[in-house]
């Protein structure tokens, strides 16, 4: 029973995306497939500068920090896939209590994995990233994204890249949603290929050199 009401609950959801309807067992597309894949999948915009916060996160921790495993472009979401998205976004969401920085370290940006029960938005995702990698999820699919919030500040959230589209885990919310569906700018990204490589999400007009994830919980 609970895997029947998880299948409806993926089903429903891949169903919410505007994408295509079918006919006569064809998929006919009711947008340009150019607009639907925007919509769907996230694109890039160059190279950027990775955080400040996250490159010395990199210096403790090497090994984390550097490319592993396969390249996957895009992981298969099944409902056992989409059941430990669940998981781990609401155990890390609530095990973990926002603080900031400065709060915590006595310092205004220092990524790090919660080991004290508390933590700010790149903390969460951190763990998030662990945890999903260790119940086998491809690194190259679960990418650290910096945004500006809806009050025009500095927020990290974890994207994971699926067959169904870019999804966001944020410690702001414990609903699974596509990017398009959060009120955020989308600024920076990890690359699929190495992790220490970062992409702009912002056409080159847009300056998002200064963007940091550092005053958002």
């Amino acid at each position: 029973m609970k895997e029947l009401v998880l299948s409806a609950a993926l089903l429903m959801f891949i169903s919410s995306l505007p994408v295509a309807s079918v006919s006569n067992r064809h998929a006919v597309h009711l947008e340009p497939q150019l607009t639907a894949q925007k919509a769907v999948f996230m694109g890039s915009f160059g190279n950027s500068l990775p955080p400040i916060g996250y490159v010395t996160f990199c210096r403790d921790h090497q090994a984390e920090c550097r490319p592993s495993g396969l390249i996957v472009d895009r992981e298969p979401l099944t409902p056992e896939r989409w059941a430990e998205l669940e998981q781990v976004n609401r155990f890390v969401n609530k095990m973990i209590k926002p603080v900031t920085d400065l709060e915590l370290y006595g310092k205004v940006e220092y990524w790090n994995y919660p080991t004290q029960g508390k933590g700010d938005c790149e903390d969460y995702v951190l763990l998030k990233r662990r945890m999903l990698i260790e119940r086998g999820w491809p690194e190259s699919t679960l990418l650290i994204t910096v945004v500006r919030d809806e009050n025009g500040e500095g927020h990290a959230v974890l994207t994971v890249r699926t067959d169904a589209g870019d999804l966001v885990l944020d410690n702001k919310r414990q609903q699974i949603v596509r990017w398009t569906d959060t009120p955020y700018t989308y600024v920076k990204q990890q690359t699929e290929a190495n992790p220490l490589v970062w992409a702009s999400l912002m056409p080159p007009s847009g300056d998002s050199s200064q963007i940091t994830a550092s005053h958002s919980r």
